[in-house]
């Protein structure tokens, strides 16, 4: 009777969730998939946990408005400056991140190694990036002066992070773009309520250069799903969106426009 009650007592405690989120890696990815409450069904027979953890940071981030923009929504007072043909960011990471340095780290390197912007540890400048430990991964969008907050979860990987430096630097999310309805559809009836301001399209500039599926500015397909069911669908067949494995060649460019660099 006691080895029956044991072995009982195993199977329960076997069958506890261990989390309301786990970290995956899929073959073809260069960081671990952030997978979070939430389901994606990726084919027939296979269903895989999924959301997105990113732009989550109780709305005061990334609201996409939050950005003083002139008809350019990549404006010029938005950027950070330049000194010499090279752009270098202060940040700041705060005690509680320490343990993550070496994912802030890499990060940077995405985009120094293919840019002229660069990052440098806080001395006493004025305007600089602050990491701050947040529930989820999130930043404004450009410059916004002094001391600018840029939320890092637990949960976000060194891609996720990337994509919100990218915000940081001024950069929108590819799927608002003016011309994006000859690209994807969004499915507004899925999106979660309150949610829908992260797909309203935003009046400005391209920088003339084509629609990107594989920005790592671009949502997936079932981004604040409230359903289950996909909230963006592309027009264009055999495409994947919402990738955070590394920055496109587009991404690359659009960044090296922006900055000017040489």
């Amino acid at each position: 009777m006691v080895w029956f009650l044991i072995l009982i007592w195993f199977v329960q405690v076997g069958s506890v969730p261990i989390a309301n989120f786990t970290n995956a890696t899929t073959s073809n990815s260069a960081f671990p998939a952030t997978v979070y409450n939430s389901t994606n069904p990726i084919n027939n027979s296979t269903n895989v946990t999924f959301t997105d953890t990113e732009d989550l940071q109780f709305d005061i981030a990334i609201v996409e408005g939050d950005i003083m923009i002139s008809e350019d929504r990549l404006a010029v007072k938005s950027l950070w400056p330049e000194k010499e043909g090279v752009t270098s960011i202060p940040y700041k990471i705060n005690d509680d991140l320490v343990d993550r340095k070496r994912t802030i780290l890499a990060a940077f390197k995405l985009i120094s190694d293919q840019t002229c912007i660069r990052f440098h540890e806080y001395t006493n400048e004025i305007n600089y990036i602050e990491f701050i430990s947040g529930t989820g991964c999130a930043s404004y969008v450009g410059l916004q002066g002094g001391a600018q907050p840029l939320y890092f979860g637990r949960a976000c990987n060194v891609g996720n992070l990337c994509h919100e430096l990218m915000h940081a630097l001024g950069l929108h999310h590819e799927h608002t773009r003016p011309d994006r309805d000859q690209y994807v559809t969004i499915q507004w009836d899925n999106v979660v309520p309150g949610k829908a301001k992260n797909f309203v399209v935003k009046k400005g500039d391209t920088q003339d250069l084509p629609y990107d599926y594989d920005s790592i500015m671009h949502y997936g397909t079932y981004y604040f799903s409230s359903n289950r069911n996909p909230t963006i669908g592309s027009k264009k067949s055999g495409v994947q969106i919402g990738q955070r494995n590394h920055l496109s060649p587009l991404d690359i460019t659009r960044l090296n426009k922006l900055y000017q660099c040489e």
